[in-house]
């Protein structure tokens, strides 16, 4: 099965040279790979071209998530497009097969794989991604929870519906809600695992929840996130955090990223829904909790995972 994959990229040059090398060593071999950049000044369009990349290029202060998605996809010349951030990169050369896989469903407008975080990644940040992609697939979800770093559409779709660019985020939730309304099916695809690579300051960790929480109460008028809400994730997922920071004996290691990390998802959070109602049921479940601590499951694929070169 043939695909496109486009990338959004600004200053990626530390992280888009792993992520090419994994798409050149992927069980799919025609891949036409579409590197949007947004301004970067760094050598991020000099690695693309290395591996062939198509490079459409973005003005800064024309950017958002959903535009550079729109330009990425109307250049693919394929019918499925992967969505991928760059700094992600695979785990598996079976990567793009499993994440095709769902669309020999015809229902099927959307599939999304698996992430997980580097050994290096924040322990709530791991506990995160357990909570949001489980070890398990789920070819017909019911809900349009979705996520770009690690996605893939169908572009005749897309015609009919482009992504939305006046989002500050969650765009990829948008477009699921919009497909899951007409009819079409959400896939989750587990064996199609990313490594997601998050190295933000405590300042980046705010300004992300508070730019999807902004985007998520203009998709969702009606919901909210209020003090009472704010205070009852803080507090439960800090204690569930250090609870299974305990377990896995890795307390002291994580303890202060544990705080500061919780504090400023919540308050970013916070800050983004200040003026709104209702959260509905389905996507509190999946975007604020804290129920439970996360079990980031071993790794049982047969599959040998990929040998990266660090020397890129």
């Amino acid at each position: 099965m043939r695909c496109s994959i486009v990338i959004r990229a600004y200053n990626e040059a530390e992280h888009l040279g792993r992520l090419l090398e994994g798409i050149s060593r992927q069980t799919v071999r025609q891949v036409e790979v579409i590197l949007v950049d947004s301004g970067s000044t760094d050598a991020t369009v000099e690695i693309a071209g290395r591996y062939g990349a198509q490079v459409v290029r973005i003005l800064p202060q024309e950017f958002t998530f959903g535009r550079s998605l729109n330009l990425g996809i109307a250049a693919a010349s394929n019918e499925f497009v992967v969505i991928a951030s760059a700094h992600v990169y695979p785990v598996y050369p079976d990567w793009l097969e499993r994440l095709l896989e769902p669309f020999t469903d015809p229902d099927v407008a959307v599939s999304y794989g698996k992430q997980r975080g580097p050994q290096t990644a924040k322990f709530s940040e791991q506990q995160i991604f357990a909570r949001w992609y489980p070890a398990a697939s789920n070819f017909h979800q019911p809900h349009p929870f979705c996520n770009n770093a690690n996605a893939c559409i169908r572009r005749s779709l897309w015609r009919d519906h482009p992504y939305d660019e006046t989002l500050t985020g969650l765009e990829d939730l948008a477009w699921a809600k919009w497909a899951l309304g007409e009819g079409h099916a959400i896939a989750y695809a587990a064996e199609a695992e990313v490594t997601h690579v998050h190295n933000e300051t405590p300042r980046g960790v705010h300004n992300r929840y508070r730019r999807e929480a902004m985007a998520f109460k203009q998709i969702h008028p009606e919901s909210h996130f209020n003090f009472y809400d704010f205070i009852r994730n803080v507090v439960s997922s800090i204690g569930f955090d250090l609870l299974h920071a305990i377990r896995l004996r890795r307390f002291w290691r994580s303890f202060a990223s544990i705080f500061w990390f919780r504090w400023m998802q919540f308050d970013g959070t916070y800050l983004g829904y200040r003026h709104s109602s209702l959260l509905t049921p389905e996507l509190r479940q999946t975007f604020y909790y804290h129920v439970g601590w996360e079990k980031v499951e071993a790794d049982r694929r047969k599959v040998e995972p990929i040998r990266y070169n660090d020397n890129r």
